[in-house]
């Protein structure tokens, strides 16, 4: 009994990490033998590869569908610091991505035996393909962006209909199938620890131990976009809500440890929003309405990490991405944050996402996955952290930036706000 409680008290996210050490080690000591190991975490990315598209499109719909569009002003400038902050953030990624360049200093495949991504032609046929002809035939290519346009028309015109009739049962079915897809990627994420040993005993096997410093490089890359962006945010949120912005990083700190340690900005929600109302002087109306919004949708530090993930894949794969990848890869990486992947490893669904759609191979997808929870701390905290800033900018406004709040010469409870 005693041993079947231990056994169950071992994470994913530990037996992720033990994976990715241990198959570190075995194919440095191996060396090309553990080639022969491949298959098996070749088989784990098509377990996951088989439900990216539905799995995309139902969260996607679903986000769309439960939006409330009809929130006026607060929606307004909720939904415009979201917008503003994705794509900085995004922009910056491309930024480090192309001069800390992580992915360099290993290959983990031969650039010549890798089909180059689709040549472009115009910016009215590139547009003209964003625009399904056949959304199945869509799905069945994997041609990710005409099913997200899809899947946006699709949740729109769903949310209207349930507005309207008053019926749920479009909404509770797509629901329904995003839960069981959701199912799917669990059952087949119990299988991550085992395909990413085989993946990185691959890598290792031909490489080394030099398969840790792309590693350390990725991870470095997120943590300056992250003190970058606080170095810029706070500030300029201070200046916008005529506050001082050196009085954050204590109030910042609760919500901030929480993040480090959960890597979850639904169980940081709560806190979140208690902290904006007793800390920040946001007033509760403005923090029950911001904090769940941004909770799904401002992931300014996720889009910062897809985009770093799309230019690791790439270098450490030695493709070589032109401006119209690069655009497509800040596109898709902005998209993807409208519909989170909650799920236990849901990067993984993100990762083989994104590169699958820019023609990018699989391989260095392992690297990634393996330091999964610690680029999760990176993400989570420059996300929970945001969301209350713009909590602040929205709730200032409004006229509802409690000042005397913020400058602790007031004090309020989140129940009575």
């Amino acid at each position: 009994m005693a041993a079947e409680k231990a056994k169950k008290g071992v994470s994913l996210t530990t037996l992720i990490l033990i994976g990715t050490v241990g198959g570190i080690v075995f194919g440095s000591l191996v060396g090309p033998w553990a080639a022969n190991l491949k298959f098996i975490g070749d088989i784990f990315i098509r377990l996951i590869q088989m439900s990216v598209v539905l799995l995309v499109m139902t969260s996607v719909a679903t986000a769309v569908g439960k939006m409330d569009i009809g929130a006026g002003k607060m929606g307004f400038h909720t939904f415009k610091w979201i917008i503003v902050f994705t794509v900085v953030s995004a922009f910056l990624g491309l930024v480090l991505g192309n001069i800390i360049r992580p992915g360099e200093g290993i290959v983990v495949a031969n650039a010549a035996d890798i089909k180059p991504p689709a040549a472009t032609g115009s910016l009215q046929e590139t547009l003209l393909g964003f625009v399904p002809v056949n959304v199945i035939g869509s799905m069945s290519a994997g041609a990710m962006v005409p099913c997200i346009l899809f899947s946006i028309f699709f949740g729109v015109a769903m949310g209207a209909y349930t507005r309207t009739s008053g019926k749920k049962v479009v909404l509770e079915v797509m629901e329904g199938i995003n839960g069981i897809i959701m199912n799917i990627i669990k059952i087949v994420m119990n299988l991550a620890p085992i395909g990413i040993f085989c993946l990185l005993a691959n890598v290792s096997g031909a490489t080394g131990f030099k398969v840790v410093i792309p590693m350390g490089k990725f991870l470095g890359a997120l943590l300056i976009g992250d003190l970058i962006q606080f170095a810029v945010y706070g500030p300029m949120a201070g200046a916008l809500c005529k506050v001082n912005p050196f009085k954050m990083p204590k109030k910042f700190a609760k919500m901030s440890i929480m993040a480090l340690t959960t890597t979850s900005s639904a169980i940081c929600l709560p806190t979140k929003m208690e902290d904006a109302v007793t800390k920040f002087g946001v007033s509760r109306r403005v923090a029950d309405f911001t904090g769940p919004i941004t909770m799904s949708m401002n992931s300014n530090g996720a889009v910062q990490c897809y985009v770093l993930a799309i230019l690791f894949i790439s270098q450490a794969t030695g493709v070589v991405l032109g401006p119209y990848q690069l655009g497509m890869a800040i596109l898709l990486s902005i998209l993807m944050c409208m519909g989170t992947i909650v799920v236990p490893g849901g990067m993984v669904v993100t990762y083989t996402f994104l590169a699958t759609s820019l023609g990018l191979p699989l391989e260095s997808i392992a690297i990634l996955i393996g330091i999964d929870w610690f680029s999760g701390m990176f993400r989570t905290i420059m996300n929970v952290d945001v969301d209350v800033l713009i909590a602040m900018m929205v709730a200032d406004k409004m006229g509802e930036l409690d000042r005397d709040v913020y400058n602790e010469t007031k004090t309020v409870e989140y129940t009575q706000a």
